[in-house]
């Protein structure tokens, strides 16, 4: 997910997309633990989108309450 796509989500949207990774991220590592993850690098994209979504989640409440 493009951080431009990111920044357009409100902030529960935002929160929603998060948990979902978050998930994903669970599933993955359980794929990834008995060996059937084709592509070790999803591990790597998820958390990456994860910190996205959570650094423009608290660019979001920092310039509310600014």
């Amino acid at each position: 997910m493009e951080i431009k796509e990111i920044r357009e989500m409100t902030a529960s949207e935002l929160t929603k997309a998060v948990r979902e990774q978050k998930e994903a991220l669970f599933n993955l590592r359980m794929q990834h633990a008995i060996n059937q993850l084709d592509n070790p690098m999803k591990i790597v994209e998820t958390r990456k989108t994860i910190a996205r979504m959570l650094t423009v989640l608290r660019e979001k409440e920092i310039s509310g309450k600014a």
